[in-house]
């Protein structure tokens, strides 16, 4: 064989192995420095209203800081700010938060800093009775509404409890005093990140340093309906200048998240350039057990997205946002059509989000879909190796094995 020709095999072979650890990549090494805190700045005499609490989450990074803010005072709320400075603070007027004369009671200092902000609100929880089995609120009649529950005026159980500086998570519980929510309650639970990485529970979104995370479910409330399904309402309260738009992605691999090959992007960008600020990244799908197995899982969809109006109920947008913000909302519902478990077999639904700033992470081929190339790559390419080699071979040894003339 041809140095030529052995030159070109170990060329193609460097390709495919190159192409294969370009794939695994060395993932995303940015971290930050998180710390979290409850109240920030809260002295006597000021006092909170009973189980009322904010939640001040920092990511320090080399030269810009991410503030989140949870707050479960009116309907509950994420706040996203990202400035670009390392020494920029939150700053909250109580006295003024406390008394609802809200506006411009909380602050990022200093706020020339200040590059983007924004705000996921959670704002009703809707339920029907899908007697048609369409698992699509836009398919239902007007009377198989019930009443939708206001999330602005749930009672929400202590953050103290669930406050977790170590693991930089809070989780926020509310329920209404009727008898759907005796023994239920919706529930929120916020996980912030240094770094890259993904939960072990499904979906098993990937997150980095600048994102969070909000896993949402509904445990225990009992239904309306014999044949109950539910939708949660959310929106985006943004500053002005920025549109929102839902961007769907697909994806070959399904490892982490199983039989679901899609995934769906709530992001704002600027009207007059370029890029995408903010997102809100999502796996279309729930689950209906709190530990849950690949049975467990349904399928969920959004609504269109729609421009709304008024500003949602919500004191810490309303102490933030002093200007006239854009302001979109959609509904998620769960359930798919033809689908005969019902909210009340289980009485139980989740559905996880994440909240960052700057590109949605967007996932690489896993290390199995890898192999797999590999194989179907290396497999035909070590065939053509063996069979050159064979041919090459047996050339030489008919040419040794003939006699040589004799001059």
């Amino acid at each position: 064989m041809s140095t030529s020709k052995v030159n070109f095999i170990f060329s193609v072979l460097f390709v495919v192995f190159g192409a294969a650890l370009g794939f695994l990549g060395n993932g995303d090494k940015f971290r930050r420095k998180v710390s979290v805190e409850l109240n920030p700045g809260l002295k006597p005499p000021s006092v909170l209203p009973p189980d009322v609490g904010l939640v001040h989450v920092q990511g320090l990074g080399l030269n810009d800081t991410l503030h989140f803010l949870l707050c479960n005072r009116g309907a509950p709320a994420l706040m996203l700010v990202h400035t670009n400075s390392t020494q920029s603070i939150v700053e909250v007027d109580w006295p003024s938060f406390i008394n609802r004369s809200s506006a411009g009671s909380v602050k990022v200092e200093p706020q020339t800093s200040i590059q983007y902000s924004s705000a996921l609100v959670f704002t009703r929880v809707w339920e029907y009775d899908d007697v048609n089995d369409t698992a699509d609120p836009h398919q239902t009649s007007e009377s198989a509404f019930y009443p939708p529950y206001e999330l602005q005026n749930f009672i929400w159980f202590s953050l103290n409890a669930t406050f977790d500086q170590t693991d930089h998570t809070v989780t926020l519980c509310g329920g209404e005093k009727t008898e759907s929510f005796l023994n239920g309650s919706l529930c929120l639970q916020f996980s912030a990140f240094e770094s890259e990485g993904r939960e072990k529970a499904w979906p098993s979104l990937l997150h980095n340093a600048n994102s969070s995370q909000l896993r949402v479910w509904l445990n225990g409330v009992t239904p309306r309906g014999n044949d109950s399904r539910f939708a949660l309402e959310f929106q985006t309260v943004g500053e002005s200048g920025f549109e929102g738009r839902v961007d769907i992605r697909s994806s070959i691999d399904d490892e982490y998240t199983p039989s679901i090959f899609k995934v769906s992007e709530w992001v704002s960008f600027p009207v007059n350039r370029s890029g995408v600020w903010g997102y809100n990244q999502w796996k279309p799908v729930a689950y209906r057990k709190a530990d849950p197995a690949f049975e467990d899982a349904t399928p969920c969809k959004h609504s269109e997205l729609v421009s709304v109006n008024q500003i949602p109920q919500s004191s810490l947008v309303q102490a933030y946002f002093t200007d006239d913000p854009q302001i979109y909302g959609l509904n998620i519902s769960f359930g798919i059509a033809k689908d005969p478990v019902f909210y009340s077999a289980t009485k139980y639904v989740s559905w996880t989000v994440l909240v960052g700033m700057g590109e949605p992470p967007a996932e690489s081929f896993s290390t199995l879909i890898i192999a797999i190339i590999a194989v179907g790559l290396g497999t035909p390419l070590v065939i053509i190796i063996v069979g050159g080699v064979f041919v090459w071979v047996r050339k030489r040894m008919s040419h040794s094995s003939g006699y040589e003339p004799i001059n």
